[in-house]
């Protein structure tokens, strides 16, 4: 049978494959390697010395003695005795990068009606939650609030859907993301403005990568799904009508009106091109 690993501050270090630990820093393995080595060479130098044996005799025995303990005995002993303290930073970097705080977005629903916001901010805050970036979308049924927000570790989607409903939240959806959210959505959109600029025919993919979303194909444009508002379809004059898919991410009003600018910038250029031409 066998036996569970042990449960020890640096066994989180192990590789899961072949259950090695990383080497570590070259500093504190000499270190580890000169604490224990110093005491077995002074006792085996001790010995050796009082001995009456020939001069060489004695370096022939000191040599094989020392190199067989430094194999043997101190190496594994360093390793073994100090292994928390060898791997200590790469422990304290783990241990960080654990407790870091994660980031999510979120969307909700709520009416529109004073308070509503403050509502859900408070339900957020006890999870300790940080707001880091909010757009308000008016909808026909209220406002769809999008937030960027850091959580601490151990707060996940349950939880924070749960915040979300407590604050009085209808529909609401949760994504984890990373720090790329936090960048600015008209800058973003005008960056890529510049890019149709250059190149008209790059429509689909600036508006593909705008929205974070999929070009879906001609062949599967047609086809009906839940209208769930995971699918964008923007008109172009040249190429027919271009549909986007984000599965579990509805498009909001803000990113369609954005789709759509774009598409009629690149109509624009490309109209200005055909005229140049002829």
């Amino acid at each position: 049978m066998k036996r569970p690993p042990h449960n020890t501050p640096a066994s989180e270090l192990r590789c899961e494959v072949c259950g090695q630990m990383p080497e570590p820093p070259k500093a504190r393995l000499t270190a580890a390697n000169v604490a224990v080595m110093l005491p077995i060479e002074l006792l085996v130098h001790a010995l050796v010395v009082e001995t009456h044996l020939p001069y060489v005799a004695k370096v022939l025995v000191l040599t094989f003695t020392a190199t067989v303990l430094v194999i043997w005995v101190a190496e594994p002993s360093a390793a073994r005795i100090l292994l928390r303290w060898l791997h200590a930073p790469a422990l304290r970097h783990r241990r960080q990068l654990a407790a870091a705080p994660s980031l999510w977005r979120a969307r909700a629903l709520l009416r529109d009606e004073p308070g509503s916001l403050q509502r859900i901010t408070r339900a957020l805050a006890r999870l300790d939650a940080n707001v880091l970036g909010i757009h308000v979308h008016p909808v026909p049924d209220g406002v769809l609030d999008e937030f960027v927000l850091s959580v601490p570790r151990g707060v996940g989607e349950r939880e924070l859907l749960a915040a979300l409903h407590d604050g009085g939240s209808t529909g609401s959806h949760v994504w984890p993301t990373t720090a790329l959210a936090m960048a600015d959505g008209q800058t973003r959109a005008l960056s890529l403005a510049a890019r149709i600029a250059a190149a008209p025919d790059e429509l689909p993919l600036a508006v593909a990568e705008l929205l974070h979303a999929r070009i879906v194909p001609p062949s599967n444009a047609g086809l009906q799904g839940p209208d769930d508002g995971t699918r964008l379809k923007i008109p172009t004059a040249w190429h027919g009508p271009i549909t986007f898919s984000r599965p579990g991410e509805p498009f909001t009003p803000a990113e369609s009106a954005r789709a759509h600018r774009l598409a009629e910038l690149a109509e624009i250029l490309s109209y200005g091109c055909e005229e140049s031409r002829s």
